[in-house]
């Protein structure tokens, strides 16, 4: 009997140690609440928008009605953040794939260039496969107008910029009902919206920097249990 004693007491270490883990991650959970973003009081809803998927079909924002969903202006040919951002993305695909009430929101910011036929390659060429995850095109004065008034992700035409284009790295979150939610911070204030254009360090099977990546995909998976 006395040789099993070492075995009972690690797996009974092992079974308070869970405990203690489960315990951290509720109460974490209950700190780090999905903040509502507000304006003068009112909690943003995102706006109403129809442009062109990658399959040439109209989608609207009707379409992501009852799924949690990830927002990010982008274009093809940038030759900076972007492709960072897109690799991110696929990284949250892979964690959400086969989820119904999952997608991804994709918004070219230079549809002269990013054609129904352009953003169907690029697609592939990343590796889109989730059905939910559409990249749109449309009017430029549409998209931007999304960006910076609806969804307030900086956007500029500028044509001393790589690619033409000024953008912000950052992805938006949006929840089932199509309202803009983001993590509060330590100080109890909305951290707004998510920096997509981090690198994914592969010695260290994480993202480099905190409250990115790993934890817009935490907070996905919150919104998706409400």
């Amino acid at each position: 009997m006395k040789k099993y004693i070492p075995y009972i007491s690690i797996v009974i270490i092992v079974l308070i140690f869970g405990l203690w883990v489960i315990k951290e991650a509720n109460a974490r959970s209950e700190e780090e609440p999905i903040a509502y973003l507000t304006f003068e009081g009112e909690k943003r809803k995102v706006p109403d928008f129809s442009f062109t998927n990658q399959d040439g079909k109209t989608i609207t924002n009707k379409d992501y009605e009852g799924k949690v969903y990830v927002v990010e202006f982008f274009f093809s040919t940038c030759p900076t953040i972007c492709p960072i951002m897109n690799k991110n993305m696929v990284q949250i695909q892979r964690k959400f794939y086969g989820i119904d009430n999952f997608g991804i929101a994709s918004f070219s910011i230079d549809p002269i260039n990013d054609t129904v036929e352009a953003l169907k390659a690029y697609s592939e060429k990343i590796g889109l496969k989730h059905p939910n995850w559409h990249m749109m095109t449309g009017e430029l004065d549409d998209i931007l107008e999304s960006s910076n008034k609806g969804f307030s992700l900086y956007v500029k035409q500028e044509n001393a910029a790589p690619g033409g284009f000024e953008h912000s790295g950052f992805f938006a979150l949006v929840d089932k009902e199509g309202y803009l939610r983001s993590r509060k911070d330590k100080n109890g204030n909305p951290i707004l919206f998510y920096q997509g254009a981090v690198e994914y360090d592969e010695d260290q099977n994480r993202f480099s920097e905190e409250q990115q990546i790993d934890i817009l995909i935490e907070d996905i998976n919150q919104l998706l249990k409400q």
